[in-house]
């Protein structure tokens, strides 16, 4: 049977040393009974430390009772602060004795919301005073997207619409059907409604239920509107696009952009104006430097791009930059905002790994919804998108955008159009529901415990490499490090200190130990203005031997392919893998069983790796598909032939200079596309693809950024990018089984091809 009602909430009793036998334990005990008579779970709590670990480890604790006296140096208010650190709503009550109440401070009452006698009243009025607190907490508790879902399955009307299943009692009649029923439940059928279902609004007119979500979000979030999306923020993107560009408007696009910015370019018409942001020695994208966003020079780019005219260089229509990068460098928001001056009017950014940043003072004026919205006012229109599905906690697909109105706004009635043609008419309503919770979550106190939680983790995952890099270096091994500054200050002392021996809470609060400082050589952006752009902790780069710190190859060193490889097979799936880094995102889902199980399995790969194990025991996948490449290799043997071939290719050198030059535009995206359709292409391999022109974008994976758009040349044929894709495709040649992926590369019998466009018979150039 479906279970609609929500369910209910614990209570923690903690308690200091009351004796047996007296009246104090014996109306505590009847308290307890009545409360579980009630339907309440009562976690106890012998110790203040106790009663704040029961806190941490449940967050289904929807009231505490703490005995006023529980610890004489302060253990009542330590208790009280760890449950209003998650929640700052939810009913806390203090008990003691009558006489007791002028002794305990201020800031201790403060922290609760009810005093309680226990020896006085009797068992059943004080339950009944807990559990009515507990009912108000609870009838606010939900937003209100999903509380109207709620009600709504609690109806349990009879359907005679849409969709088919009505309810999910068409998955019963057949055996298959009904193990599709049996798996994900009755309640996520029941919750899949009609569009039609007035009870819940409508996400096309952002009416009842639905819009009073969208409305709670633009709160949550700083905004002054935001839109819930289904279909991710690839589609939120392309509905910003829609609404604020057309034909030949001029996009100042950041190069290091997700698809969906092409995609929007190609739907538009737009004529791009690409911002390229710099890499360092390992690959890593950067920032666009603060002098490419003067407006002199965002002038000077749409002067010299080819497929400008006058009448429309003049200033850019709309401005994306993506916040953070996919390694998690961010900017100083209220800087770009600054350095753009009046010639970026509709700033958009691409938050979409990023949705947390509003919820936790690390972060703060480095995301485009920063501040207070009530006083932005004379500031460029802003617009962010978020994956509430990436690393918040909402379900596939769901999304928001997030709009700040200032100047050139869009006003709601033709944004929606936009909205509405990228929009579903039969959207997944918990979907939707998702994205609202994933905003409830982040509200108030519980928003700030969450995100400090991940950083923690991220840091102490980090300190713990460095620690452990530092032993083995002492016995002149090598090991592991994680990507970020090597030394802090201080700002209490002035003093400099090992990044691993810095204080956690340091490292957790205090965002200029995070700061890409111009003098630091960790990072690898040199001439970079201090605090422009900051690295986001939770984003951690583990880094392999291999790279010297001037970028040249070390004499040894191990390709992060290998290394990627290894832990797939130990159970682990990681974000992002380049030449000598791995990326892994530590979320709010992060727990120390998982990173120290990561670490365990690091320390045992260097072990494998140093005694240089078979494949066949470590990799036996990798030898049963191609036993006579690998079956007699180590695991060290594989490593060296990889890192040799890099020395070799060139690769590093070519992936740098492909992605630091751009190439020659011939044509809008949308013209491109437009040939690609009336099949004005052909496939040319990748040894006679010089000087063509690109009929799509060229995506190598990773980090999936575009190094050729539609409409471009590929080059000369010693040129970066045909440079970059050969030493790829000699890359995978000589080592199957890790072979890349490229988005717009189509492999046939080991062989590369692009889709170009077709070349003017001479019949045409006459």
């Amino acid at each position: 049977m479906a279970q609609t009602a929500m369910s209910p909430l614990s209570i923690l009793l903690a308690y200091g040393d009351i004796p047996s036998e007296t009246t104090l334990a014996r109306s505590g005990i009847a308290l307890i009974e009545q409360l579980q008579a009630r339907g309440f779970e009562v976690v106890r709590a012998r110790s203040a430390d106790d009663g704040e670990s029961a806190i941490r480890a449940d967050p289904l604790i929807g009231a505490v009772i703490v005995d006023a006296d529980i610890d004489p140096s302060g253990g009542a208010e330590t208790v009280l602060r760890a449950f209003r650190a998650r929640n700052d709503r939810a009913p806390a009550f203090l008990f003691g004795e009558r006489s007791h109440i002028p002794e305990i401070p201020l800031s201790t009452l403060k922290l609760a919301n009810e005093f309680i006698w226990l020896v006085e009243d009797t068992p059943s009025f004080i339950a009944g005073r807990i559990e009515a607190a507990i009912q108000r907490y609870r009838e606010n508790l939900l937003p209100p997207m999903f509380s109207a879902m709620l009600a709504q399955a609690n109806v349990r009307d009879y359907a005679f619409g849409t969709p088919g299943h009505l309810g999910g009692t068409a998955f019963l009649k057949t055996p298959v059907s009904k193990v599709f029923f049996e798996y994900f439940g009755e309640n996520m059928l029941r919750s899949d409604l009609s569009i039609g279902m007035a009870a819940v609004g409508s996400l096309l007119d952002h009416s009842g239920p639905i819009g009073e979500s969208e409305r709670f979000a633009a709160r949550v979030f700083g905004a002054h509107r935001s839109y819930t999306t289904t279909n991710g923020t690839s589609g939120s993107n392309r509905t910003i696009f829609m609404a604020s560009l057309t034909q030949n408007d001029i996009a100042l696009c950041d190069r290091n952009c997700h698809k969906s910015i092409e995609h929007g370019l190609v739907m538009t018409g737009a004529i791009p104006v690409y911002l390229v942001p710099h890499r360092n020695r390992y690959g890593i994208i950067g920032p666009i430097y603060p002098e490419d966003l003067q407006p002199e020079t965002v002038r000077a780019r749409a002067d010299a791009n080819p497929l400008t005219t006058s009448a429309n260089r003049l200033k850019p229509r709309h401005t994306i930059i993506t916040n953070s990068t996919y390694d998690g460098l961010i900017y100083n928001v209220e800087r770009v905002i600054e350095i753009g001056g009046d010639v970026i009017d509709r700033l958009h950014f691409d938050e979409a790994w990023y949705a947390y940043a509003r919820f936790n003072p690390l972060y703060r004026g480095r995301h485009a919804m920063f501040g207070d919205p009530a006083e932005y006012t004379d500031g460029p229109t802003l617009f962010a998108t978020h994956s509430t599905h990436k690393l918040l906690a909402a379900l596939s697909q769901a999304s928001f955008i997030h709009i700040r109105d200032g100047r050139d706004p869009i006003e709601h009635a033709r944004f929606n159009e936009s909205f509405m043609m990228h929009a579903s008419t039969s959207p997944f309503y918990p979907i939707i529901a998702s994205n609202e919770i994933s905003a409830a979550m982040m509200e108030g106190a519980s928003g700030v415990a969450l995100t400090t939680e991940a950083i923690r983790e991220a840091v102490s995952f980090r300190q713990t490499v460095g620690l452990i890099k530092r032993q083995y270096a002492q016995a002149d091994q090598w090991f592991f490090s994680t990507w970020n500054a090597t030394e802090i200050t201080d700002p209490a002392s002035g003093q400099r200190l090992a990044f691993e021996d810095a204080p956690e809470a340091l490292l957790v609060t205090d965002p200029d130990c995070w700061v890409l400082h111009p003098d630091d050589a960790w990072h690898g952006f040199d001439g970079l203005e201090d605090g422009y752009c900051m690295l986001d902790p939770i984003k951690v780069t583990v880094v392999a031997p291999g790279v010297a710190g001037d970028g040249q190859l070390e004499q040894r060193g191990i390709p992060a392919s290998i290394i990627a490889a290894y832990l797939v097979r130990h159970g682990f799936e990681y974000e992002k893998v380049q030449d000598f880094t791995i990326l892994f995102l530590f979320s709010i889902g992060m727990t120390k069983a998982k990173w120290g199980t990561l670490l365990t399995t690091l320390i045992k790969f260097k072990e494998d790796y140093d005694a240089n194990i078979k494949l066949e025991v470590i990799l036996p996948g990798l030898v049963t598909a191609y036993p006579e490449r690998y079956g007699t290799m180590g695991l060290r043997d594989l490593s060296d032939e990889m890192f040799d071939q890099y020395k070799q290719s060139g690769q590093m050198h070519h992936l740098q200079q492909a992605f630091s030059t751009l190439p020659s535009q011939e044509m809008i995206p949308a013209e491109a596309y437009r040939r690609l359709v009336r099949n004005q292409v052909e496939r040319v391999r990748l040894d006679e693809v010089a000087h063509r022109t690109v009929a799509t974008s060229i995506v190598p994976y990773p980090p999936g950024i575009p190094m050729m758009m539609p409409g471009e040349s590929a080059g000369p044929a010693d040129g970066p990018c045909i440079g970059y894709l050969k030493a790829l495709r000699d890359w995978d040649r000589r080592f199957p089984g890790f072979t890349h992926e490229t988005h717009g590369i189509e492999v046939r019998g080991g062989e590369h091809y692009l889709q170009c466009l077709k070349q003017p018979t001479q019949f045409e150039r006459d």
